[in-house]
């Protein structure tokens, strides 16, 4: 499997932009590119990764996981459910991906549907969710309330509500 390092690199050569000037737009020193590129730096920030693929043109997910990427899918409040489309693959979670939760299972990268109203989660902005039944810490969850998916926030674990996914990152778009 490629590393995040060599993607980088491979999509700033494919951009036509040398370190400095991915450096700039990404709002980081050219030195800081060469340790991405390089795997010294294994962890990136949310914010850095998103400012990453935009300085690339290319999506999220095709900076974390290359050309291979699966297709986005969408959360809707009627389902299907993002894992249970039919073009849905999961994915394995990169290990320099920092999360809300220790997550070892599969996971899918979404973004809401047209029209829909996911707050805290706003149009264009990517996901990276969990598929479970069972609460595992405080966070946001996939929660069905009158036939209808939300996104809702739990301190502790929900007796009337039923969980249908956790909220393991979220991206805004810059």
């Amino acid at each position: 499997m490629e590393s995040l390092g060599s993607r980088i690199k491979q999509l700033r050569l494919r951009a036509k932009l040398n370190k400095a000037a991915l450096a700039r737009k990404v709002g980081v020193s050219d030195v800081t590119i060469s340790y991405w590129e390089s795997g010294a730096i294994k962890q990136i920030g949310h914010e850095r990764l998103v400012a990453l693929a935009d300085a690339l043109d290319c999506s999220l997910a095709t900076l974390l996981e290359g050309d291979s990427a699966p297709e986005l899918l969408t959360l809707t409040h009627t389902g299907p459910l993002p894992w249970e489309q039919v073009q849905a693959t999961t994915i394995k979670v990169p290990s320099h991906l920092p999360l809300n939760i220790d997550w070892k299972a599969p996971c899918v990268m979404a973004t809401p549907g047209q029209g829909t109203d996911f707050s805290p989660v706003n149009a264009g902005d990517l996901l990276l969710l969990g598929p479970t039944h069972v609460f595992h810490k405080a966070g946001h969850y996939v929660v069905q309330r009158d036939d209808r998916f939300v996104i809702e926030h739990f301190a502790k674990a929900p007796s009337d509500t039923s969980i249908h996914a956790v909220l393991l990152a979220h991206w805004h778009p810059a």
